[in-house]
């Protein structure tokens, strides 16, 4: 009895424990995403590592991916053709080709250790047959069209990057770069960015991970490109499954229960997992490294031999781990990039700027004190100062734009929806002349070299590039999301801040808004305000990823007329416990400053009875908006939120939480109506939170 019960605890065991190639591929798996702090941030990993590329398919926006998804960058190298020649992916798609082949599909692909792991859920099986076999072609077509085709088409057709199979299909930029990304709870502005691209990839996902339990491997068969390239170099790879012809008696065992529609053994489709070695009653099968044997049936060495074999193998796996755990301390701990991240704060308060405008200094006792003004990065608050080398030479301090109104705006050459609003940060510039001041500032991330993007464009914008000691993107808290555009009015004091693209029209608001805002400190009619709504599209370094829409500009006026806020029943409105509901009508008669709610539509007009919440930490107000689309709620100054509870029929719904200004002021948001949401949808391209799509690979 003891016998049989110990004899089922070892076929338990042996039944149980993972076989050497799932080991690898967990090792595999972690070591391409070794940058785990990055799930807790929610941030990617931005360092000099992600200029390399990792042999498996690994989606560049994955917040713990440590290198560049040799696909995607295949990808941009293609749509940069124009620019400069692809010699590193070609030189890097050929060194793991002729080295490994599809054994990176086998051994060390991320995706594929998913794809195996959800076929072990119990479900009927789909067989291959000659449909599967001739459904494994397909993969080709993709290749041709969404990673060649697309790219350069774009490229050369309209000077911008466009990966067409990351965009639009792939399936570890959905679940690894977007899901990863929105997962974390810091990430929660990236559901406003949300649009039919990511709905329609989602979906894609979702069909795929249901096809790989039903059918093996279903997307490394019939979908992966990277599989398709790799498979080209399968007959001469130099690691790989052989077979001794001397000792094959052409059975057919290995190809009927291989899961691949393999036609014999190590071609193209063929993953080099060395399943079939197991099966073969000849022993003719191994996997070999050239002419070393590094795995081979069990009764193919004598004692002696296994002895030697196990020892080496201890011994390879003892450096495998120390490099792991190299890897995990590096990039969570040790890396510049990761250091670089940890010094980024903001400060207290700011010396006051050298350079000032002499009509500020005549209404300096009317307005704050510059000094007084805390450092940061929010609305309210002012950037440190900064000093940075332009493209051109030239140098920019932003100390000495006080006085004009500032656009800072973060981008990159991988970047279409950035690529696409350059023209109208340009045009914007030339326009208004010496009466603001700009720079665009590049991605510490370089995969085309800005001066050579830009020596044939003739923008008047002064660039720059983002380093390690400029740390621009710290000051302003940029991130992989871009592109990114912050505002300054004439003070300094930032007035918007908010990834996502921007129009022409959302830029003379803001200038406006910044303006009006100046001459309110001056004794004019208007205060500033911030964070309207406008639709736009934003990329991961991401990403990402799709058509979503953002938040983007606030265009108040000096001449808005303000009404008072209607009071709406509290019993229409969801409101957290603890919070006090007063109405507007008992705060006017404490003698508090007015902040006004104004709302108008993507035209400017305004629009009434929109149910508005203005809400401080522990009490919320309830208005409405009149005639003039506005809603005025008098509070002393602080910290409030606004919310949409509710958009009047034929308006979008807009759950975005909006920061009133920190001393009284005008919030300016602009609903879209139900027809242009839908309309904007479907011309959008990419979605911020699917960083993958226009990252860098």
């Amino acid at each position: 009895m003891d016998n049989n019960i110990n004899n089922i605890k070892t076929d338990w065991r042996q039944n149980c424990r993972p076989s050497t190639r799932k080991l690898i591929q967990l090792y595999s798996a972690l070591l391409h995403n070794a940058h785990l702090r990055g799930f807790i941030d929610g941030e990617i990993y931005q360092g000099k590592a992600k200029y390399a590329c990792v042999p498996g398919f690994n989606c560049y926006s994955c917040p713990g991916a440590v290198g560049a998804c040799p696909l995607g960058a295949l990808q941009n190298a293609l749509a940069a053709t124009g620019h400069r020649a692809g010699w590193y992916m070609m030189g890097i798609l050929l060194l793991f080709g002729t080295v490994l082949g599809r054994t990176i599909c086998g051994w060390l692909c991320p995706l594929g250790l998913i794809q195996e792991l959800l076929h072990k859920v119990p479900t009927f099986k789909i067989k291959k047959s000659r449909v599967t076999r001739l459904l494994s072609y397909l993969k080709y077509v993709f290749l041709a069209y969404f990673v060649i085709a697309i790219p350069l088409w774009y490229g050369f057709k309209h000077d911008m990057p466009m990966p067409g199979f990351c965009k639009y299909i792939c399936p570890a930029g959905t679940l690894e770069g977007a899901i990863g990304l929105l997962s974390n709870p810091g990430n929660n502005e990236l559901f406003g960015m949300l649009g039919i691209f990511f709905t329609r990839k989602f979906v894609i996902l979702i069909i795929i991970l249901l096809t790989c339990m039903f059918c093996y491997r279903s997307f490394c068969r019939f979908i992966c490109p990277l599989g398709a390239i790799y498979g080209l170099f399968n007959r001469f790879c130099l690691v790989g499954v052989k077979v001794d012809t001397d000792k094959c008696n052409g059975c057919g065992n290995c190809v009927r229960n291989c899961g691949m529609d393999v036609k014999h053994v190590g071609d193209h489709e063929c993953i080099h997992c060395a399943g079939c070695m197991s099966v073969c009653p000849q022993k003719a099968i191994s996997l070999k490294a050239g002419t070393v044997t590094l795995k081979a049936a069990a009764d193919t060495f004598d004692e002696e031999e296994q002895k030697k074999r196990r020892s080496k193998g201890r011994t390879a796996w003892g450096i495998a781990l120390a490099v792991l755990c190299f890897a995990l301390i590096w990039f969570n701990f040790l890396d510049p990039a990761v250091l670089k991240a940890q010094q980024t704060g903001t400060t207290e308060t700011a010396a006051p700027a050298a350079a000032q405008n002499e009509e500020n200094e005549e209404n300096k006792e009317e307005r704050p004190e510059v000094s007084e003004i805390p450092v940061g990065f929010e609305p309210g608050q002012q950037l440190e100062d900064f000093t940075i080398t332009c493209l051109d030479g030239s140098t920019f301090t932003l100390s000495e734009t006080r006085g004009k109104v500032t656009f800072i705006n973060l981008w990159a050459t991988y970047c279409t929806p950035c690529v696409k609003e350059l023209p109208h940060f340009d045009a914007f510039y030339r326009q208004h002349g010496d009466d603001v001041a700009m720079l665009a500032v590049h991605s510490s991330i370089v995969t085309d070299e800005p001066e050579s993007y830009l020596a044939d464009k003739g923008y008047s914008i002064p660039f720059a590039l983002d380093t390690e000691d400029d740390m621009v993107w710290g000051i302003v808290n940029g991130s992989s999301t871009i592109p990114q555009t912050i505002v300054l009015d004439r003070d300094g004091v930032v007035i918007y801040n908010r990834k996502g693209s921007i129009t022409p029209e959302v830029l003379e608001a803001l200038y406006e808004q910044a303006s009006s805002g100046y001459q309110a400190a001056n004794g004019g009619q208007a205060s500033s305000g911030d964070n309207a709504s406008s639709g736009g599209q934003a990329s991961s370094g991401n990403q990402a990823p799709n058509g979503g829409q953002v938040p983007t500009g606030n265009n108040a006026s000096s001449d808005d007329q303000v009404s008072s806020a209607n009071l709406i029943p509290t019993d229409e409105l969801g409101i957290p416990d603890g919070i006090e509901i007063i109405d507007p009508e008992t705060a006017a008669g404490k003698g508090e400053g007015a902040y006004i709610v104004l709302v108008t539509d993507e035209n400017g007009t305004p629009v009434p009875g929109v149910k508005v919440q203005f809400c401080s930490d522990a009490e919320c107000m309830l208005g409405e908006t009149g005639a003039a689309g506005t809603a005025q709620f008098d509070q002393a100054a602080g910290a409030y939120t606004v919310h949409i509870q509710e958009s009047p029929e034929g308006y979008a719904a807009d759950s975005t939480e909006y920061k009133a200004p920190s001393t009284p002021g005008t919030t300016t948001i602009v609903l879209r109506t139900d027809a242009s949401k839908k309309a904007s949808e479907g011309a959008s391209e990419e979605t911020s939170a699917e960083a993958e799509a226009d990252a860098p690979r």
